[in-house]
């Protein structure tokens, strides 16, 4: 069965952009050692993409006419009218992330779901108790504020250190397993 994934950045602080969606502080680190990698292999794995509307909408406006994600089928949650790149497959959808697990695990085929973000979104998968895992590489700079890795409606319950890893420049790559709370399977 398809496991939910959220592979994300954060800063040391726990944030994943800054209040006003710039990523120059994430992208002054692109091509760490190790990073492309990681990237890779976990994308050998996706079969399904789920992302929120400002997310969709930033990828298009800072990589204009290059869909980042062909052959990928790509599942946006949004409350606004978007349109889709040529050549990309990508649904949009209104509503509960709960309402369309089954239809994101059959689009999967076997595969996993990447839950993109935000990080409203992810917490979304997670509070339902969805997300079944957080992959998360911590970039050394400090933010002070900006969007939350996971800005969820309470505590969860101990998760579980599946891996950690030292990359280039200082990032650190933690693999969590979330908990199931009692009421969430």
């Amino acid at each position: 069965m398809a496991s939910f994934q959220y592979f994300v950045g954060s800063s040391l602080d726990g944030f994943i952009a800054t209040d006003d969606d710039n990523l120059a502080w994430l992208l002054q680190f692109d091509g760490f050692e190790g990073g492309q990698d990681s990237y890779d292999a976990f994308m050998a794995d996706i079969g399904c993409i789920v992302m929120g509307g400002d997310t969709y909408a930033w990828l298009l406006a800072h990589e204009p006419g290059a869909w980042p994600y062909p052959g990928t089928p790509c599942w946006v949650f949004t409350h606004h009218e978007h349109s889709a790149p040529e050549g990309a497959n990508v649904t949009f959808v209104r509503g509960t992330v709960t309402e369309f697990v089954d239809d994101l695990r059959d689009e999967a085929a076997g595969r996993n779901v990447w839950v993109v973000g935000g990080g409203v979104l992810a917490a979304q998968f997670a509070d339902a108790g969805l997300l079944d895992e957080l992959i998360i590489s911590v970039i050394p700079v400090v933010l002070g504020s900006g969007k939350q890795v996971l800005p969820m409606a309470g505590p969860t319950p101990p998760l579980e250190l599946l891996s950690s890893r030292t990359m280039g420049r200082g990032v650190v790559e933690l693999r969590y397993r979330f908990g199931k709370n009692p009421g969430n399977g």
